[in-house]
């Protein structure tokens, strides 16, 4: 089971961190390669939520079906998706860390068909890269914010056009 960790240092606080990759409208809207998502269920936030995510990669759009099914504000977030044969499976952590916050994520691949077995190293680097840059994106977007003065503003629709 190919496994990728990621850290980053954010100079936020961690309720700020946390909003940031767990409210999906806000996460679109810190990371540039998401160009759309589209709610499927009617809450926006928390455990249950489903969503579509359309995002840039290797110059591709792609759009994956994702779920939250872990929600423990502002400590832990955990998204999944079964893609290509693959659970995708996503764990953020937030820990305080001094007048920051450390952000973490783990992103466990876990082929279940023939297809996902083969397939699953190669897409693994790819999606590595992609969410590296996610985490850089989240760090440089709550750290604006935070010299700023003001909080990202999530998104009430039921599709989002992070417009990038």
């Amino acid at each position: 089971m190919p496994t990728v960790e990621f850290h980053r240092v954010v100079a936020a606080p961690p309720e700020r961190v946390f909003d940031a990759v767990a409210d999906i409208a806000n996460f679109s809207t810190a990371v540039p390669g998401i160009t759309k998502i589209e709610f499927l269920t009617t809450q926006k936030v928390g455990v249950g939520t489903r969503f579509n995510e359309t995002r840039v990669m290797n110059g591709r759009e792609g759009t994956v079906e994702l779920e939250v099914t872990e929600y423990e504000r502002p400590e832990r977030f955990r998204i999944v998706s079964d893609e290509g044969g693959t659970v995708w499976d996503t764990v953020m952590t937030v820990v305080p860390q001094g007048d920051g916050a450390e952000l973490n994520m783990t992103m466990e691949a876990r082929p279940h068909s023939l297809m996902g077995k083969i397939t699953t190293p190669m897409v693994m680097k790819m999606v590595a890269k992609a969410m590296e840059g996610d985490m850089d994106a989240v760090k440089a977007w709550c750290e604006r914010d935070e010299r700023e003065g003001e909080a990202g503003d999530a998104v009430e629709t039921g599709s989002v056009d992070a417009g990038h």
